[in-house]
C-alpha cells in the first residue's frame, strides 16, 4: 500500500497520546488475551474477535485454548474437530482459516511463529489488521491497526477531509494510526485506542462530556458549536 504523506501538529499529537495512555492506564478493559504475549494465543482472539462481541468471545476464548493450547495442537487437530469446537460463535470461516494458518506455521516455518508483518499478512485468514495486532501485542512492534473504533477515533480527533476517495481516506487512516504510536508503546496505544472506540467515542451517544481527549477532538468541538 502507497504510503500517505500527513501534516499533523505534533503538539497535538503529543497530547493525544499522552491524554489516551493515561485514560488506559485507569480506564482500560481486562481481557483475557491481554495478559499473555503468546503470538498464538493473541492471533486466535484476534480472529474470534472478528465480526464477534468482546463479551460472547470471552466465553470461547478459554475454552478453545484448554482444547489447543499450543500452534501445533491445532495444526495436528481433524477440521471436523476445529469445527465443533468453533460451534455456536459464527462465521464459520474463520474456524478454517485460523485451523489453516496455524498448519502453515507448522509446516512452513517448523511451528515458529512468523515475527514480520509481511510474513503474517500472508497466512489464511490473517490480514493487514490482524498481522499488526500480532506483532504488536506479541512483539511490541510499532505496527498500526485499524479497526472500525479505531477508524472512528482517529477520524473524529484528527478531521478527514471530505471528498478524499475511499481509498485516500483509507491511506490517510492507517498512516494516522502509525504516527499516533509512541515510542516504545505500540501495545499500550493500540490497545488504548481500540478500548476508547469501544467505550467512550462511540458511534451512537458518544460521551464526548467525559471524553479525556475533547478539547482536541475536531467532531466534538464542531458539536459544541452547532
Amino acid at each position: 500500500m502507497r504510503r500517505y504523506r500527513l501534516r499533523l501538529d505534533a503538539e497535538k499529537v503529543r497530547k493525544f497520546q499522552a491524554a489516551l495512555l493515561s485514560w488506559f492506564a485507569e480506564k482500560g478493559r481486562d481481557l483475557p488475551w491481554r495478559r499473555t504475549r503468546d503470538p498464538y494465543r493473541i492471533l486466535v482472539s484476534e480472529v474470534m474477535l472478528q465480526q464477534t462481541q468482546v463479551e460472547r468471545v470471552r466465553q470461547y476464548y478459554r475454552r478453545f485454548l484448554r482444547e489447543y493450547p499450543s500452534v501445533q495442537d491445532l495444526a495436528a487437530a481433524q477440521p471436523a474437530a476445529v469445527r465443533e469446537s468453533w460451534d455456536g460463535l459464527g462465521y464459520y470461516a474463520r474456524a478454517r482459516n485460523l485451523h489453516a494458518a496455524a498448519r502453515t506455521i507448522v509446516r512452513k516455518y517448523e511451528g515458529r511463529f512468523p515475527r514480520r508483518l509481511e510474513e503474517l499478512e500472508h497466512l489464511p485468514g490473517v490480514g493487514r489488521y490482524t498481522a499488526g495486532a500480532v506483532v504488536s501485542f506479541a512483539y511490541g512492534q510499532p505496527a498500526p491497526i485499524l479497526d472500525t473504533n479505531v477508524r472512528r477515533v482517529l477520524g473524529r480527533i484528527f478531521v478527514l477531509r471530505r471528498g478524499s476517495s475511499p481509498a485516500a481516506t483509507e491511506r490517510r487512516l492507517w498512516t494516522l494510526a502509525e504516527a499516533v504510536i509512541p515510542d516504545g508503546e505500540a501495545w499500550k496505544m493500540n490497545q488504548a485506542l481500540m478500548d476508547f472506540g469501544a467505550t467512550v467515542c462511540t458511534a451512537r451517544n458518544p460521551k464526548c462530556s467525559s471524553c479525556p481527549v475533547g478539547s482536541l477532538c475536531a467532531f466534538y468541538q464542531r458539536r459544541q458549536s452547532a
